[in-house]
């Protein structure tokens, strides 16, 4: 039960933080071209984004960790790594994993910053994030 009640805030996280980083790096990419950006530009930037993606990125991740978390458990029991990176380490691979697939799949890529190899790593470390998060809040010791 307590894996259930984890995925939830884990899932949540890994959107939120995701959304925030693209949005950060497009607001960065703004001010880059000498385009004025206020504080409140990026607060409403990331608002309208955490919302406007709440019908197709949330449903990816939601399916994303789905995926990862369970098969984390598994190679945790097999290969005995520490519990909490391997949470983390699916969490990871899930963000990044979306992405990848979209593009492969569908040719697009969903998130513009994630045109960049370091965007791509910021959806990875979100998902890694909330994968230890996962770890912590589902009571994995060690």
């Amino acid at each position: 039960m307590r894996a259930i009640a984890a995925y939830f805030p884990a899932t949540l996280m890994a959107y939120l933080l995701a959304s925030t980083f693209s949005t950060l790096m497009i607001m960065a990419g703004l001010m880059e071209m000498a385009m004025p950006v206020s504080a409140t530009d990026v607060v409403a930037a990331v608002w309208f984004d955490w919302l406007g993606l709440l019908g197709s990125y949330l449903p990816l991740v939601a399916i994303a960790f789905l995926i990862a978390l369970p098969v984390a458990g598994q190679l945790h029991g097999r290969l005995g790594f520490p519990r909490r990176f391997i949470y983390a380490l699916a969490g990871f691979v899930a963000l990044i994993a979306i992405h990848l697939i979209l593009e492969a799949t569908l040719g697009l890529i969903g998130f513009a910053a994630v045109r960049t190899t370091f965007g791509l790593m910021a959806q990875g470390a979100a998902g890694g994030l909330a994968g230890w998060l996962y770890a912590n809040l589902s009571g994995v010791k060690a």
